[in-house]
């Protein structure tokens, strides 16, 4: 009985390598004015030195000479008028007042927001006296106030109820606020918003 022989072949088959390029990130975008050198393409530039004087139109290259003898930067202050106008300053110093100023501002920043109080039609006098307190409370502080009238079962009937008891509301607390969205049916509940004075 004949062997077989195991038979070998030696297919030529070309490999594809693909060569990637490394990634490259997009150059990230500089937030504020340009300071130093990287104001380009300007030959000539309005400059203010660090006292605030005007010192007129000079070279692009002496107004940076001139902050570096002072041991300051030159920044670029209103860029799109011709020339461009620099200041000598120290740009440190500078960044931090400015974003001191932004912080100042958003904390003295007043955030609206809109507080919720939930009546039922047939609310008691002294419940809907709470509620009107802590609308009054609610307004002196500057936020709006949500009126909700929910109705249960039966009280669908009797929706003219809930607009006598938000009309109600709304003569009680006009002296301090004013309807900005009139009342209107969503689902089982009416809704009415009001916004202080």
């Amino acid at each position: 009985m004949p062997t077989a022989e195991p038979v070998t072949t030696t297919a030529t088959s070309e490999e594809t390598t693909t060569i990637r390029r490394p990634f490259r990130a997009p150059v990230p975008l500089k937030e504020g004015p340009r300071i130093n050198r990287e104001i380009r393409g300007v030959p000539q530039v309005q400059l203010i030195d660090d006292e605030g004087k005007n010192l007129g139109v000079i070279s692009f290259f002496d107004a940076l000479s001139m902050a570096e003898e002072a041991g300051m930067d030159l920044v670029e202050i209103a860029p799109q008028s011709e020339p461009p106008v620099c200041k000598i300053l120290d740009f440190g110093r500078f960044k931090y007042q400015s974003q001191k100023k932004a912080a100042e501002t958003r904390k003295n920043q007043k955030v609206v927001e809109i507080k919720e109080i939930k009546l039922r039609p047939n609310i008691d006098d002294h419940d809907y006296d709470v509620k009107m307190r802590q609308s009054r409370s609610f307004f002196e502080e500057g936020d709006k106030v949500k009126i909700t009238l929910r109705f249960r079962g039966r009280e669908m009937a009797h929706q003219d109820l809930g607009y006598q008891l938000l009309e109600r509301v709304r003569h009680d607390l006009g002296d301090m606020a004013k309807v900005e969205s009139e009342p209107r049916f969503e689902g089982k509940q009416m809704i009415m918003i009001l916004t202080p004075r």
